[in-house]
């Protein structure tokens, strides 16, 4: 196996040069760099990743916390936040919450211990001064906890008021929606804004609320049902995805007709709106880009790249599907 030496004595050059070439530590002219690439390449030489980053004293890895690998949501978000790391040279370690504050500090606890280079965190259960206690990197989703953490997420009033404008438009009187709440989370926002848009056309309001943190099946279920008993006359529902769907699946064993009776709008847009019929209507958060920059920001971080931004807000659209009228209507008419 070819070691450094034998890539330098090959190039003609000094260890320290096909160092520097290798690790991007210093300068080394075009030139050089392509003696050294041939060389590289012609030795089939392989660099030491561990001793790589034990020279720049980093680990090349990188923890993700979510509350619950099981949701389609936070699944996507792992898969392309781990894609979005392997491409620039960096291992992902995932860290699955499962909703409990304590799972989430030993997690927390864990990672500040071992030698990763960061946290990027999609988790909300924890207390937020657990977080600012900590040295490493930190990068939030969704969630604020203030001016020494960055943010990333998607704009969730916009969300908010873009599912109150499909209630709108197809005439529903009786709305109702479905959340959990927990402090300084930009979900809230959207909740906000869908109530808010709606009330001030004069549609009634109410809302169902379920514990944070929960993305069981059976208790989306369970919320479904009750609501359908409480509320029989309720003609449009905005959910998350999951709460959604159960929705649906409850309004049919009543004999509803889907949306004639009731408009359904779900929040994510995950693949499981594409595995009921009628595809289900949703906002979309745009989840490739959202591992995108919240993997650019902490990098930025770690290797000081350039000045980092607090709080980055990404757009959402409408994912049309047949669960409601209008989105229905423009559909059959492309």
């Amino acid at each position: 196996m070819a070691s450094i030496k034998d890539v330098a004595k090959e190039a003609g050059v000094g260890v320290g040069t096909v160092s520097r070439a290798i690790n991007n530590t210093g300068y080394v002219s075009p030139d050089t760099r392509k003696k050294i690439d041939k060389a590289v390449e012609k030795l089939n030489y392989t660099p030491n990743e561990l001793a790589r980053n034990l020279f720049r004293n980093r680990s090349g890895i990188v923890g993700v916390i979510v509350p619950d690998l099981n949701h389609p949501f936070f699944s996507s978000l792992v898969k392309n936040i781990e894609m979005q790391l392997y491409g620039q040279g960096y291992k992902t370690m995932v860290c699955n919450a499962v909703g409990v504050s304590d799972r989430e500090r030993e997690y927390l606890d864990m990672l500040e211990r071992n030698i990763v280079d960061g946290i990027i965190t999609g988790s909300h259960c924890l207390d937020g001064e657990e977080y600012l206690k900590h040295e490493k990197p930190i990068v939030s989703i969704d969630r604020d906890f203030g001016p020494e953490i960055p943010i990333v997420g998607s704009d969730h009033m916009m969300g908010g008021k873009m599912a109150a404008e499909l209630m709108i438009k197809d005439g529903r009187k009786h709305v109702l929606q479905i959340c959990g709440v927990s402090p300084h989370i930009l979900a809230n926002e959207r909740h906000l804004a869908f109530q808010k848009t709606l009330e001030d056309k004069g549609v009634e309001v109410l809302t169902e609320e379920m514990d944070w943190n929960v993305f069981e099946w059976e208790a989306f279920h369970k919320t479904a049902l009750k609501i359908m008993e409480r509320h029989p006359d309720v003609d449009g529902i905005f959910s998350g995805d999951l709460g959604a769907v159960a929705c649906m699946n409850m309004a049919r064993q009543r004999g509803m007709d889907i949306p004639k009776d009731i408009s359904l709008v779900g929040f994510d847009a995950t693949s499981v709106t594409q595995m009921v019929y009628p595809r289900l209507t949703a906002i979309r958060q745009n989840v490739e880009l959202l591992a995108e920059v919240s993997v650019n920001t902490l990098l930025d971080q770690i290797e000081q790249r350039r000045d980092i931004l607090h709080r980055q807000i990404l757009n959402v659209d409408v994912c049309c599907g047949g669960t409601t009228k209008a989105e229905q209507e423009q559909g059959h008419n492309r």
